[in-house]
């Protein structure tokens, strides 16, 4: 196999792995906010009702910002690789 087929394979295992991790973690902080949400519903103390208003607006918030990240990320990333393909081909006809 060729090395940089190879080195190509090992970066796109590992990116696939940190994406595995980063939606783990995104799983457990929505459960999180869930079961937060929900504490602070059934919960009868006086912060209660600020604490209840502050947990919906971040399980709405936080994941919708994530997901405006992982947009902006793709944007960027599409651009910096099509830029170097072709400073890459510029570099390559002299």
């Amino acid at each position: 196999m060729d090395t940089d087929t190879v080195d190509t394979h090992q970066k796109r295992i590992s990116t696939m792995k940190l994406k595995r991790v980063f939606a783990i973690i995104a799983v457990i902080l929505l459960v999180g906010l869930y079961g937060s949400t929900l504490v602070f519903a059934l919960s009868d103390s006086p912060n209660a009702a600020y604490l209840f208003k502050a947990s919906i607006f971040c399980t709405v918030i936080i994941p919708v910002m994530l997901y405006g990240y992982m947009i902006i990320y793709r944007i960027f990333s599409r651009k910096s690789n099509s830029d170097q393909h072709q400073s890459d081909e510029s570099t390559s006809d002299d």
